[in-house]
């Protein structure tokens, strides 16, 4: 089955189980890179393993409408299928499109409070039950420490995963502040000699599924991790 094979095939996969084999604990992640460089297609690739696991993903798109979010979708599982038949992609696509839900914020209007009220909404409503947010387009370069210590205590208090995404104007993602909040942090590289290699590297992972250090590559056309 196409679904099994992407399941199977997934190099984010590696993320899902500690050292010791059993499921990883809900972590806080962030996905660091320079403008450009496949923030977005990342954080859809987790999204999509989730799904694909048939877990309920949030993603939370700040400052961007939900059609450009959605075609984010479309474009990344045409490309991790590549091969599959239309019938197959469709019938995976609409399966797996029930364990999302895209809520958009505007940038001056997101914080912990306002998430959870339309989370709980959603939740009290049995609407929909995510497991894990993913949180896009958030600048961190405006936003404060007690804000991002709010989304700690609130990922650590409903047992969720939580993923962000942060534009970092330099080679290394010390720019960033607050690291320390995070369990995993991966980082978009380009190659160093110039030739369109992308490396998805692993700064840290406290949450024992990898050892810092991994290195993935992505496909700089599509953005899809190889592996």
């Amino acid at each position: 089955m196409l679904k099994d094979d992407l399941i199977a095939n997934n190099p984010l996969g590696v993320f899902k189980n500690a050292a010791n084999g059993n499921d990883a604990p809900p972590r806080m992640g962030l996905v660091i890179s320079r403008p450009g460089l496949g923030k977005t297609a990342i954080l859809v690739q987790i999204a999509l393993d989730n799904m694909l696991h048939d877990k309920q993903v949030m993603h939370i798109s700040v400052g961007q409408n939900i059609g450009k979010t959605k075609s984010w979708y479309d474009d990344i599982m045409a490309d991790i299928a590549m091969g599959a038949s239309q019938e197959e992609v469709m019938a995976v696509k609409d399966k797996i499109s029930r364990n999302r839900m895209i809520m958009t914020f505007n940038a001056a209007a997101f914080n912990r409070p306002k998430l959870e009220e339309r989370l709980n909404d959603l939740i009290q409503q049995d609407i929909f039950k995510p497991v894990c947010l993913v949180i896009d387009g958030l600048d961190f370069a405006k936003i404060d420490r007690p804000l991002l210590e709010d989304m700690r205590d609130m990922q650590r208090a409903s047992q969720l995963s939580i993923w962000f995404s942060a534009v970092s104007h330099r080679e290394t993602p010390g720019e960033i502040a607050d690291l320390d909040l995070f369990d995993t942090v991966l980082s978009l590289d380009p190659d160093e000699q110039g030739d369109g290699k992308i490396f998805l590297n692993t700064v840290k992972d406290s949450t024992g599924c990898v050892e810092e250090g991994k290195i993935m590559r992505l496909d700089p056309v599509s953005m899809v991790v190889w592996g």
